[in-house]
C-alpha cells in the first residue's frame, strides 16, 4: 500500500500536463526551460467565466503562467530569463530550482511593452527584492519607455536594474557558449518596438517569437527562419478566428494556430517537429489537454508546457 499514493500522484500530474517527451530529471551543460505558456494575463484570466477557467476554480486543473523562457548554464549555475511577466516571483522560484541556485538572473531580455512581458520588473524594486543593477536587455524605444515612465523609472534611478540597449540583428555574447540576437517583428507597438530572439549555444539554436501580428506581413519568411534553428517557440495566442465572440479580432492580431499549420503543412516532419506553439490565450484549447491539442501533436507539431526542459 505504501506505493499506491506516489503512483497515483504521478498519474494525476502527468495527465494534467501532457506531452512531456522533453522533460528530464537532470540536464548538464546548457538548458532551456519553459517557465510559462499563457498569454499576458495568464490562465485563468480575470473575470473569466468560461468552462476552461472554471476547471481551475473547481480544483480540476492547474494555473498557467504568462509566457517566459530561461536559459541555464549548469556549469556555472548562471541563468538568463526572457520576459519579466506578472508571474515573475513564481517563475523566479522555478528557475532557481532548476538551476540549483538562489542567485538572481544574470540578465532579463524583454520583447516589448505589453503587460505580460515586462511588468514583472516591479518585483525588483524597493517594495520587493530591492535588487542591485540586474541587467535588463531592451530595444531603444523599450529602454526609453522604462527610463521615462514610473514606476519603472524608479528602478533605473535607484539602480535596481541596469538597462542594456539592444540593436536589431546584433548578437549579445553572454558567455563563450551563449549568444542572443533580437530581431524586429510587426506587432501593436503603442509604447515600444517588438522583437523576437534567436538564442544560440555551441550546439543548438532556438527561435522565440511570443508575439507577432501575422506571418505574412513580416519582412522575413517564417518557414525559412524555422529552417535555420533547432527549436522554434512561436506565437499561438488564438487557435482560430472564432475564439472571442463579440471582440474585433483585427484589433488584437496574431497568427491563428490553424493559419500557422496551414502555412507549415507542406514542411517535412523534421521541420514541423521544431515548432513548439506557445503564448496561449485563456480561451485557446491548446492551453489544456483537449482534442485540438491532440490533433496538433498528431500532425507533428509540439505544444509547449510549463516545466519543459530542452538540452542546448
Amino acid at each position: 500500500m505504501k506505493y499506491v499514493l506516489p503512483i497515483l500522484l504521478f498519474f494525476v500530474f502527468c495527465t494534467d500536463q501532457p506531452n512531456k517527451e522533453h522533460k528530464q530529471n537532470h540536464i548538464s551543460g546548457m538548458e532551456l526551460v519553459v517557465l510559462g505558456i499563457a498569454q499576458d494575463a495568464g490562465f485563468p484570466q480575470a473575470n473569466c467565466t468560461k468552462e476552461n477557467c472554471q476547471l481551475y476554480y473547481k480544483g480540476e486543473t492547474e494555473k498557467r503562467h504568462a509566457t517566459s523562457l530561461a536559459v541555464i548554464d549548469h556549469s556555472t549555475g548562471k541563468y538568463w530569463t526572457f520576459e519579466a511577466t506578472p508571474d515573475f516571483k513564481h517563475q523566479l522560484q522555478k528557475v532557481q530550482t532548476f538551476a540549483k541556485s538562489t542567485s538572481l538572473p544574470e540578465g532579463i531580455f524583454l520583447t516589448h511593452a505589453h503587460m505580460g512581458h515586462y511588468t514583472g520588473l516591479i518585483h525588483l524594486g524597493r517594495e520587493a527584492i530591492g535588487t542591485d543593477k540586474i541587467p535588463v536587455y531592451a530595444m531603444p524605444k523599450m529602454k526609453y519607455y522604462l527610463e521615462t515612465n514610473g514606476p519603472w523609472s524608479q528602478l533605473v534611478s535607484l539602480g535596481n536594474i541596469l538597462l542594456n540597449e539592444l540593436r536589431a540583428d546584433s548578437a549579445v555574447s553572454l558567455s563563450d557558449s551563449l549568444k542572443v540576437a533580437p530581431f524586429l517583428v510587426p506587432h501593436r507597438d503603442e509604447y515600444s518596438e517588438t522583437v523576437g530572439y534567436k538564442i544560440e549555444t555551441e550546439n543548438k539554436s532556438v527561435l522565440f517569437i511570443p508575439d507577432i501580428n501575422k506571418w505574412e506581413i513580416w519582412d522575413r519568411l517564417i518557414v525559412e527562419e524555422i529552417a535555420k534553428v533547432d527549436y522554434a517557440f512561436l506565437d499561438a495566442t488564438f487557435y482560430d478566428a472564432n475564439e472571442l465572440p463579440g471582440r474585433d479580432m483585427s484589433e488584437i492580431p496574431h497568427p491563428f494556430v490553424e493559419e500557422s499549420m496551414a502555412l507549415f503543412k507542406d514542411l517535412p516532419n523534421s521541420e514541423k517537429s521544431k515548432v513548439h506553439f506557445i503564448h496561449f490565450n485563456h480561451t485557446n484549447p491548446l492551453i489544456l489537454d483537449s482534442p485540438e491539442r491532440k490533433q496538433v501533436e498528431e500532425l507533428g507539431y509540439h505544444v509547449a508546457f510549463e516545466g519543459m526542459r530542452v538540452k542546448l
